[in-house]
């Protein structure tokens, strides 16, 4: 294997740890606090609405939107670590 192949293999396996990274924090906000802990987050209120749904209808939207920037960040961090940053 080559030098390039092994740093395009590095460079897309720390791709996908971050991918399983940012989705697993996106399910537990979405799933966990949306559903698993949406009775307990019930007992406070948001905007008038009740946390738990909130977060179902919401929040999980608004989480999901904030990883997309983080996402980004990481992987023009990861292109100039790997130097494809440059045209």
């Amino acid at each position: 294997m080559s030098e390039k192949q092994k740093k395009a293999s590095a460079y897309w396996k720390e791709n996908v740890r971050y991918l399983f990274i940012l989705l697993a924090i996106w399910f537990a906000v979405s799933y966990g606090a949306g559903i698993l802990f949406k009775d307990v987050l019930n007992q406070f209120h948001m905007g008038g609405f009740p946390l738990g749904f909130w977060f179902a209808q919401q929040g999980s939207i608004y989480v999901f939107v904030i990883l997309i920037f983080v996402y980004v960040r990481l992987m023009n961090k990861l292109d100039k670590k790997y130097g494809y940053d440059k045209d």
